[in-house]
């Protein structure tokens, strides 16, 4: 069998890319490298580095013709979405709908689609379902929605199957330090420098924060489970921001320095998904508890120049 991943040499990307190569898949690797490291690619991995909007992009899904395409690759960064719209939907709407052509003229057997709890914006409930209302904050969130309804039409009007996963908050080894969703690589790079913690708001804000381990296997999961679905990734526990820097000053040893600031325009104060849907569905729950991913991440952090 074989599989394509953009951002495949990003954070998620290339822990998805050693398992499917853990569980005997050819894969190739579509990444332009912006936030991608060629040190995380396995050796038997084919990289292509090309952008995902690029008609090369294109021409390579339809020359390889995978069984599968996971599309991870995204502009992620609610701030820089804020910031520069444009950018945010070229890379996330244009980006998608150049891998959904490919992916029809290649025939291509399903694509397992990465998406986010920031579709539904601030909605002011306890736990949010994959029923409940989607009214994007950012233009993040906006894209990603968008990107998710070309996928479903694209899907009625080629019979192209699908799977769309919208994922809490990731964490864990690998991730950049920057971006709204990068908060736990953040905070570990700072602690690194020795310099305070920058805290926007209160530090009250909660998060699913879901360990990436936990993101790959629920991705695994959808080869063969939830097709033309869309299904939340979580943990369905909240965790503050406040709580996040009391486990890794435990973690750490010593005290850690904090600053409190205004909060961001754009973003969310509270987000939890119910997993329900993936429980029962893809038969996947997350196996990696908050303090023991924390845990595991520093020790990465620690251990390498980057996070």
């Amino acid at each position: 069998m074989k599989a394509l991943v953009t951002g495949g040499a990003g954070f998620i990307g290339s822990h998805l890319v050693e398992e499917l190569i853990a569980n005997g898949w050819k894969v190739h690797v579509l990444d332009n490298m912006i936030s991608g490291y060629l040190e995380h690619i396995p050796t038997e991995v084919d990289l292509h580095v090309q952008d995902i909007c690029s008609k090369e992009a294109k021409q390579l899904i339809i020359k390889e013709k995978p069984d599968i395409v996971f599309h991870l690759a995204a502009q992620a960064d609610v701030g820089r979405s804020i910031n520069e719209p444009q950018y945010d939907a070229d890379v996330n709407i244009k980006g998608t709908i150049n891998i959904l052509e490919g992916c029809r003229d290649a025939k291509v057997k399903k694509m397992i689609f990465a998406s986010t709890s920031a579709v539904y914006g601030n909605l002011q409930k306890e736990i949010l379902s994959e029923n409940d209302q989607t009214i994007p904050i950012s233009y993040y969130g906006l894209s990603k929605l968008t990107a998710e309804f070309y996928i479903r039409i694209f899907s009625q009007l080629y019979d192209f199957p699908y799977t769309i996963l919208r994922y809490g908050n990731v964490y864990g080894p690998r991730q950049t330090a920057k971006g709204e969703g990068g908060v736990v690589a953040v905070f570990l790079e700072k602690i690194k420098e020795g310099i305070p913690l920058n805290i926007h708001g209160d530090g009250e804000q909660t998060r699913d924060f879901i360990f990436v381990k936990d993101i790959v296997q629920a991705n695994i999961a959808a080869i063969d489970c939830g097709h033309h679905e869309i299904i939340q990734v979580s943990t369905s526990k909240r965790t503050s921001v406040n709580q996040i820097i009391d486990m890794l000053t435990q973690i750490h040893g010593t005290k850690i320095i904090t600053q409190y600031t205004d909060p961001r325009s754009g973003d969310i104060k509270h987000s939890c998904l119910n997993n329900k849907k993936a429980r029962h569905i893809l038969q996947w729950q997350p196996k990696i508890g908050i303090f023991h991913g924390l845990l595991e991440t520093y020790k990465f952090a620690f251990q390498n120049k980057k996070v």
